[in-house]
């Protein structure tokens, strides 16, 4: 479903998946509601990162699922460079409010704000199927797990600018697991330092790093987790605005897709940019609705109301 992005990388067409790193590397800290201290500046662009993979293919950098707190970003919140205002406070809450639920005929999906102890989990997701759109051997995957780790930790640090939605699926077995992901920033100051090609406004939404988990594809949860992030930006914004996200132009299934939800291309990729070793891209732009009040856009489409209980 490719949506995004920083690292200018885009899957295949029936992967749904995209993904967006920096390589700005932040380390997480704990925090006192309210008090913070200043990062550092934005990175430039990581792209030159990927022709230098072969440098460090024998590198194994760390990686481990476990979770140091179970505290929520709200109890323990990021560093932003500065004080919260009353403001960003109130949309913390929202993010930590947030619940979009869709029930299918073979099973239900959940989709809510990530959470710091679900970090690794959802970073493990993307470095995985990054790997595999890039056809990039299995040893490559603990570096990208180290990359994408440093990038979500910095873009956690800009809450509430930007989050990270992860969504839940429990099929007819009653099983549960993370289904997929997708990034969404809000405003400039959410935004990436470098976007991709061609580059998106600043200070208007923008849907990147969506993916599903391999064995979970082609059930529509793609498709739930673009609407999902579409009812987040409505609540976050709380205005009529214009959001958008890239497709690869050789993307069929996932630009159909974007097209039946209303995206149309805005602009797309000079031909040039194959001397970039990119793909060729199309950014797309939808306008979304106004919600009067953030409770319509809770719950998911109108052809499902049941009452669920959703994963914490």
């Amino acid at each position: 479903m490719a949506a995004t992005i920083s690292f200018s990388l885009f899957s295949d067409p029936q992967k749904h998946q995209s993904l967006c790193f920096n390589t700005h590397l932040l380390k997480p800290h704990h925090h006192k509601l309210l008090s913070f201290t200043p990062t550092s500046s934005k990175p430039a662009h990581p792209l030159l990162l990927l022709h230098k993979f072969h440098h460090y293919y024998n590198f194994t950098p760390p990686f481990s699922s476990s979770h140091s707190s179970s505290e929520s970003y709200l109890n323990d919140p990021p560093r932003t460079g500065g004080f919260l205002t009353t403001q960003e406070l109130e949309k913390l809450q929202i993010l930590q409010n947030f619940r979009y639920a869709h029930e299918f005929e073979h099973g239900s999906l959940w989709v809510r704000v990530m959470e710091e102890e679900e970090m690794d989990v959802t970073v493990g997701l993307l470095s995985e199927s990054f790997a595999e759109s890039m056809s990039l051997p299995f040893r490559y995957v603990n570096l990208l797990g180290f990359l994408v780790k440093q990038y979500m930790i910095e873009r956690r640090a800009l809450l509430p600018n930007t989050a990270t939605l992860i969504g839940f699926y429990r099929g007819e077995d009653g099983e549960e697991e993370l289904a997929g992901t997708v990034e969404v920033s809000f405003n400039k100051k959410g935004s990436n330092a470098s976007p991709p090609s061609p580059t998106p406004p600043k200070d208007s939404p923008y849907i990147c790093n969506m993916t599903v988990k391999k064995q979970l594809r082609r059930r529509g949860i793609g498709w739930h987790l673009l609407q999902a992030s579409e009812k987040l930006i409505s609540q976050m914004r709380n205005t009529s605005g214009e959001v958008y996200l890239h497709c690869r132009m050789i993307d069929t299934a996932p630009f159909n897709m974007y097209t039946k939800a209303g995206y149309s291309i805005i602009k797309t990729d000079s031909i040039l940019i194959l001397l970039t070793l990119q793909r060729r891209k199309h950014l797309m732009c939808k306008k979304l609705p106004v919600y009067d009040n953030p409770s319509e856009s809770d719950i998911s489409s109108s052809e499902d109301n049941h009452v669920h209980e959703f994963p914490r």
